[in-house]
């Protein structure tokens, strides 16, 4: 916790005795209004109506009638005192004693009141005077209340600004103070490396400055200095907040933790004041390790278009951050720790070396990590024995350590619902379709016309992705209800980096099997094809205007990816006009190949779908009874065989150089392995994108 939330004067932890309450305004303001309202409303005296004061001023019993705009005051003579004495209030003493008037009445709304009374007057012997009401005095009361309410709402926003941990009237000052979380030495959180799994490259690059930090002088003897940042960056729940949290239980120094958006306030220069006042508390603990998560909210690319005389509070912010992280000033011995998934639109000012030395990309696990992240999370899951984790990591390509996290907690949630004693690997299975597919929703009502149309569809796209050589292996298929689709299909995606023409327009063809399904059969389309026809539409395009794949584009990228021209296209009419002509070209040949493959196969497509209709879901053991066994081998089994081959060669390119190396000197064997290393890796399970 930072300096400025541990004890402050009239905070709770830490109560200034005698010192201004800030609930007296409260009381103030209520005194106040409480006196206006008895001001207001009443008088001297006992009430008495127009009606009867009249009846008395003929009867000679009055001597003297004061009034204002709303009420008159009555006072009496003796003759009147004498008779109306059963009238007069006890609490006022005996008569003759008193000091006020002896009545008080409201001024009826007639506008002849004040005649009349003045007519009475005379004849009856009794004084009529107008006496004003004392405005001055009223005015400046209700100034005075309105004021103090002021006062107590600013007070109030204040108060919740600055954080609301203190007492009083001084969190207005605190509202440019930073509001880092601070970790001292040796009480920071429980995470450490060990906790997170994967991630080689990158823990390795930040274990190496913990390392800095516990140990300067190993790297100082040489001439190293210390990085001053490290940017991590990479798709959302890779576990880039993860790594920070172990780099908090693991360096022996204070850790400043904080969101980009707790610079972001209505007011202008606070900004600026909280990133001042979080390096001067780093400086004043120095060494330190600051981490900014979220850094996009303060980090966006300042725009070239600020309107003359405006103010940016969150280009003040980030200006004064430049300034903080590589300005005049030295921050030796400060560390700057940031993480993001948007890095394309942060500030070049703030991504150059000097800033952020590191940028340090945290990827979606392979499988390989994918098998650690698993053997974490369930560590605290009581699985059965029959748990293949080594299966489940292939059973989840693109899956993000946090997703890892979600199917495992989902596993365990789906057991203790059935009642089971331990997670199985059915519990697993299950958790993986409701977070890809949603929730099964075996209660719609769909009509069976509609429930033969979804199955000839879902199987559709069962034998073209069967039948394809580069489409993905089919897992699994369902016409059960899930989420907002009718029916799913489940595929093992390839892991990989690049695509080629090739798989690409095989996986087209494989996503618009479904419809051309329907129409081979039916002689018709249907809506259902919404998503099929999105996903294919944005491939094509993608083909044709980012990657350079379309022969009349030719070798050219309209990809921008910095951001900049977001609202202009860097193409002219006519290109797009083409552009879209190939890729109608492109999408209507994957149809029209989808429906040769599913015309030559029509006996399969009907036997498939009919055994869908009865069971509801397949797997990939009825499709072989169904189709026979796949004609194109699997890309797992191609990647194991590559394994397999390239350890195969390792060993024998080891024991053909064994001799060599031992007559070599000391470093050879050092440079030899790091290049086996090298080849080994090269061939490990590449991690996959477009999953």
């Amino acid at each position: 916790m930072s300096d400025q939330n541990t004890k402050k004067p009239g905070g709770p932890n830490n109560p200034m005795k005698g010192g201004f309450s800030f609930y007296w305004i409260y009381a103030v303001i209520a005194i106040v209004l409480i006196g206006l309202m008895i001001f207001n409303g009443s008088s001297d005296g006992t009430e008495a109506n127009y009606a009867q004061v009249k009846s008395w001023a003929e009867s000679n019993y009055i001597a003297r009638v004061e009034y204002n705009g709303s009420t008159g005051k009555v006072y009496l003579d003796s003759l009147g005192k004498a008779n109306l004495k059963g009238q007069y209030p006890e609490q006022r003493g005996v008569m003759g004693a008193r000091q006020g008037s002896d009545f008080w009445f409201n001024i009826p709304p007639s506008e002849h009141f004040v005649d009349e009374l003045h007519a009475l007057g005379p004849v009856h012997n009794f004084e009529v005077k107008f006496q004003p009401p004392n405005e001055t005095a009223q005015s400046l009361l209700w100034w005075l209340i309105a004021l103090g309410v002021m006062i107590a709402a600013w007070t109030f926003i204040m108060r919740r600004m600055g954080g609301g941990g203190g007492g009083g009237g001084g969190q207005i000052f605190n509202i440019g103070k930073s509001k880092a979380q601070l970790f001292e030495k040796g009480k920071g959180t429980n995470v450490t490396f060990a906790d997170v799994a994967g991630l080689e490259g990158a823990k390795e690059e930040v274990e190496e400055i913990v390392d800095f930090l516990k140990h300067p002088k190993k790297y100082t003897e040489l001439g190293a200095k210390i990085p001053k940042g490290a940017l991590l960056v990479g798709p959302p729940g890779t576990g880039k907040t993860l790594l920070a949290k172990a780099v908090a239980g693991e360096a022996q120094v204070p850790f400043f933790s904080l969101s980009g958006s707790d610079f972001v306030e209505m007011f202008v220069g606070v900004g600026a004041s909280r990133v001042r006042d979080l390096f001067r508390q780093a400086k004043e603990k120095a060494p330190a390790i600051i981490f900014i998560d979220e850094i996009d909210a303060i980090g966006r690319a300042r725009s070239k278009n600020v309107n003359f005389g405006s103010n940016d509070e969150r280009e003040n912010t980030l200006n004064q951050l430049l300034t903080e992280m590589d300005g005049f000033g030295t921050n030796s011995g400060i560390i700057i720790l940031a993480a993001t998934n948007r890095a394309d639109i942060l500030d070049k000012a703030l991504m150059r070396a000097g800033r952020f030395d590191r940028q340090i990309y945290v990827d979606m696990p392979d499988v390989k990590e994918r098998v650690q992240i698993f053997n974490v999370h369930l560590k605290n899951v009581k699985t059965d024995p029959s748990v293949d984790v080594d299966f489940l990591a292939r059973q989840t390509p693109g899956f993000s350590g946090a997703d890892i996290a979600n199917i495992c907690n989902e596993a365990a949630l789906i057991a203790a619902r059935h009642g089971a004693a331990t997670v199985e690997q059915k519990d697993f299975l299950a958790a993986v379709d409701r977070i890809v597919g949603g929730l099964e929703k075996k209660n719609k009502i769909i009509t069976p016309n509609e429930k033969r149309a979804i199955a000839f569809h879902e199987a559709g796209h069962a034998v073209t992705s069967w039948l394809l050589e580069y489409a993905s292996p089919l897992v699994k298929v369902t016409i059960v209800p899930r989420g907002r689709s009718l029916g799913a299909a489940w595929y093992l995606p390839e892991e990989r980096q690049i695509t080629t023409t090739d798989q690409i327009l095989d996986e087209m063809c494989a996503t618009l099997g479904g419809r051309a399904a329907e129409q081979v059969i039916f002689g018709k389309i249907s809506t259902g094809a919404l998503s099929d026809l999105e996903k294919v539409t944005k491939q094509a395009y993608a083909m044709v205007g980012i990657y350079g794949l379309n022969d009349r584009i030719g070798n050219l990228s309209y990809y921008d990816s910095s951001g900049e021209n977001q609202f202009t296209k860097p193409y002219s009419d006519e290109t797009a006009r083409t552009m879209d002509e190939e890729v109608s070209k492109l999408v209507e040949a994957a149809y029209q190949r989808a429906l040769h493959l599913l015309t030559e196969n029509r006996e399969k497509l009907e036997e498939l779908a009919q055994l869908l209709l009865d069971k509801e879901v397949i797997f990939k053991e009825d499709l072989e009874r169904v189709l026979g066994v796949r004609p194109y081998i699997d890309r797992q089994t191609q990647i194991d065989e590559a394994e397999t081959t390239a350890q195969i060669e390792k060993d024998r390119l080891d024991a053909a150089n064994a001799p060599a190396i031992e007559a070599t000197e000391d470093t050879t064997p050092i440079a030899e392995e790091s290049q086996d290393e090298k080849a080994t890796d090269s061939n490990e399970p590449p991690t996959t994108e477009e999953s």
